[in-house]
């Protein structure tokens, strides 16, 4: 699923801030744990090189490289995911939910979503803006570090400012948007300054953006991804040493619940409980999160290897959703429906709209939902599920009606000799099924099309080839910030879709310079009726994810966002 959070957190996501505008990218990730476009340079684990090839089998989960294990009068919890983890460096890593979530129990954000799509403020207490330029972040006044020391305004700012180096040059988090940054992003090697990015007092510090943004975009899209490290203790390595430290395997400093013990890129990442949490000691006293294949997930679970699963960093295969349902030792949630399987059709082969509405007019949308994903899902036009603050009930989803199909295509003089491209992900089993019910509903009404499954390295390349007529992918559009998925999706030439519009433009821009979620919400309206009348992309349906928690766990809800936000309340019956 290209995720804000996970599919992708995005193929080559840059984006560019010009007259208000961004447009191109955001983060540079796949969201179902494939990343594309980074190396990244220090992986390596703690104590030792623990890589190497899975050795597991379908039906055991891998202890090739075995995870903490509890001692005696312990407590240990065990998620399962199937994203392999990129790095715990936080310099240096990519923006998947599963590096986000693994430096954010040692390093804390900002701010964290949470399972209700609010924003929990997590190292801050407040984020403001008056004018969509000025964004003031205040610190919380009782964050500590592990050894006693107060986190300040200071840590933050060094934290971003070397972040903002050409030499560590991670391209991931866009900070060519704050003053004080060249167009890369970057500032001078060794800079002790950034206009951008001022200290206003011990606990607060001002960050000043070029264009107007909206303050959900501040949050969703910077204050998500700082995590705050401690300059008393790391301001001691130059920038080039900051790349290849081995502390950040195993930091002795840290602001959250968690110490990192270690790890294994595709197996496993452990810590034990950090006593001196400053919002409370864990309740339980270690956490793996044990990387496994998606098929091994029910066992897991049965064996109770697995005590509970994340809904954007596990892809739990819709074959396995009726046996994990009947195991009497795990409680099942589906999360809100969030990820969107969408279809993106590139206009300059597609240019008439008539016909890319016939596209959607011809299939049976709601029979996918109830057939491939047991009804849970929901059909929906535009980008927005019914999960966004901003979505728009109002907005009713093109039926299932063959006959107009047929009448839209005769009216554009459709040439029903040529066949289209079809591109799916071969890895999505689910959809290469629907795919076909797809292809059977568009010939029923005289549309050719041919699917072609590949894998999603070979999916992102055409995609951004542009050399298809039709691609199929999971992509979540963050439900409280979809501004830079629909901006690059919408920028025209160059875009996946090919397409453009002066209407659409002018609401995204304007969804950047108010903070009032009504009108905000009016303006992604107009976006999604625009797209629903030209139809660029369609979504075939969104998908309510499957999530697991044993019955032996308490205080932790599978769930897209917020997590981990209160894991110290984790507990386990004794």
């Amino acid at each position: 699923m290209l995720y804000y959070n996970k599919l992708a957190r995005k193929a080559w996501q840059h984006m560019f801030l010009e007259a208000g505008i961004m447009k191109k990218f955001f983060r540079n990730a796949l969201s179902l744990g494939l990343v594309l476009a980074l190396a990244l340079t220090a992986a390596g684990c703690s104590n030792a090189d623990k890589g190497g090839e899975t050795g597991s089998t379908e039906g055991e989960v891998s202890e090739q490289a075995p995870a903490l294990e509890a001692e005696e009068g312990e407590k240990i919890v065990n998620v399962g995911v199937t994203d392999s983890l990129g790095g715990v460096n936080p310099f240096v890593m990519d923006q998947t939910e599963i590096n986000k979530y693994a430096v954010g129990l040692m390093f804390l954000p900002l701010v964290e979503l949470d399972k209700d799509l609010n924003f929990q403020y997590m190292l801050a207490d407040s984020i403001t803006t008056e004018d969509n330029i000025n964004f003031v972040v205040h610190i919380d006044e009782a964050a500590t570090w592990s050894d006693g020391t107060p986190v300040t305004a200071a840590d933050l700012e060094y934290t971003v400012r070397r972040l903002a180096s050409p030499v560590v040059n991670n391209t991931t988090l866009m900070l060519y948007a704050f003053e004080g940054t060249g167009d890369d992003g970057f500032v001078e090697a060794g800079a002790e300054s950034v206009s951008g990015i001022q200290i206003i007092d011990d606990k607060t510090v001002q960050f000043t953006s070029k264009y107007p943004m909206a303050l959900t975009t501040f949050e969703n899209t910077y204050a998500r991804y700082f995590h705050t490290l401690p300059k008393h203790v790391i301001e001691k390595f130059s920038e080039e040493e900051l790349l290849t430290t081995d502390w950040f395997n195993n930091p002795d400093v840290i602001s959250g619940p968690f110490f990192l013990m270690e790890y294994d890129n595709n197996h496993y990442i452990s810590y034990v409980a950090n006593a001196d949490y400053w919002k409370g000691a864990p309740k339980i006293d270690k956490l793996n999160i044990k990387i496994v294949d998606a098929s091994q997930i029910y066992a897991g679970l049965q064996s109770g290897e697995i005590d509970i699963t994340h809904h954007t960093m596990t892809a739990v295969p819709q074959e396995d959703f009726d046996s994990i349902e009947a195991l009497e030792n795990v409680d099942t949630v589906y999360g809100t429906p969030i990820t969107n399987q969408s279809a993106f059709i590139q206009t300059a082969n597609i240019p008439d709209a008539r016909v890319r509405q016939a596209l959607v007019y011809a299939i049976d949308r709601q029979q996918l939902v109830d057939q491939l994903l047991k009804g849970h899902g929901e059909v929906v036009d535009g980008f927005l599920s019914s999960a966004s603050p901003f979505f728009d009930e109002s907005i009713e989803p093109i039926g299932y009606d063959p006959e107009k199909a047929k009448a839209l295509l005769e009216e554009a003089g459709w040439d029903g000799s040529q066949t289209l491209r079809f591109y799916v992900n071969s890895g999505d089993n689910t959809f290469v099924n629907g795919a076909q019910v797809l292809v059977a509903q568009w010939a029923a009404v005289g549309i050719k099309v041919e699917v072609q499954t590949v894998d999603l390295a070979t999916l992102m390349t055409i995609a951004g080839s542009t050399d298809y007529d039709i691609m199929a992918v999971q992509y979540t559009y963050a439900p409280v910030d979809p501004y830079p998925d629909v901006s690059w999706l919408l920028a025209g030439e160059g875009s996946w879709t090919g397409y453009a519009n002066e209407e659409i433009n002018e609401a995204l821009a304007g969804t950047q310079n108010t903070s009032d979620m009504e009108e905000i919400t009016k303006l992604y309206s107009i976006i999604d009726k625009k797209v629903q009348e030209d139809v660029p992309m369609f979504s075939a349906y969104i998908i309510s994810a499957q999530g697991a928690v044993s019955k032996r766990l308490s205080g932790a809800q599978p769930s897209a966002y917020g997590f981990f936000n209160n894991v110290q309340n984790w507990d386990v019956a004794e």
